[in-house]
């Protein structure tokens, strides 16, 4: 048992994600709601699994400064691919506003504490703290990356939407290749996913 956890935990996630974003599920499932029990089924195992992975975050002045400053540059990234998408792909803006119709009726408080304190915390913990941190170990820091970075965006497929997928991807590989190469900063990445998600969704959209 103790040598298929890691295995167990992503098959979790994929059926997590499964039905959050699949056309079979998603309708009958909010999907707010859903991201956020999720977040708290990921950290539990995490918890369960990796006991001690907290003693990685730590909550600085330098970590909160560069969590900060990597969610205003990721924000930069996302308008600037946006914009040249939606240049280049006739299907790419339909396809982000399908992604924004999801916290259409939402109370953007709400969604704003969500992000904050579950949601956006909860996916670093479990795909870079627990997932790319054991990985890493088991192979290489390059191959728990890649591997990481990989499963993080192919659990996104059931939404059939290429951006999603790339959006996802974009984002795996920025906090993928900076837990590689700078894990003692968890800190600062666990920041800049929760402020970027807040940021794209409901202070700043890219609409």
């Amino acid at each position: 048992m103790k040598k298929h956890i890691l295995t167990i935990g992503i098959i979790i996630a994929a059926i997590l994600w499964f039905v959050m974003f699949s056309p079979w599920t998603a309708p009958h499932v909010n999907f707010w709601i859903m991201m956020t029990f999720s977040g708290i089924i990921l950290t539990s195992y995490t918890t369960w699994a990796r006991p001690g992975w907290w003693k990685d975050v730590k909550f600085d002045l330098t970590n909160i400064g560069l969590g900060v400053a990597l969610a205003a540059v990721m924000w930069g990234v996302f308008w600037l691919g946006d914009f040249f998408s939606s240049l280049l792909f006739d299907f790419a803006r339909p396809q982000v506003d399908s992604i924004y119709g999801m916290k259409a009726g939402e109370n953007p408080w709400i969604l704003t504490i969500l992000l904050l304190l579950i949601i956006g915390p909860a996916e670093e913990i479990f795909w870079r703290g627990y997932i790319q941190k054991s990985l890493s170990e088991k192979w290489n820091p390059n191959i728990g990356f890649i591997v990481t970075t990989l499963i993080y965006s192919l659990v996104h497929l059931p939404k059939f939407n290429f951006m999603l997928i790339m959006a996802a991807a974009v984002a795996g590989f920025v906090w993928g290749l900076a837990y590689r190469f700078y894990p003692e900063k968890f800190g600062a990445i666990l920041i800049s996913h929760a402020i970027w998600d807040c940021a794209v969704f409901v202070w700043f959209p890219i609409m």
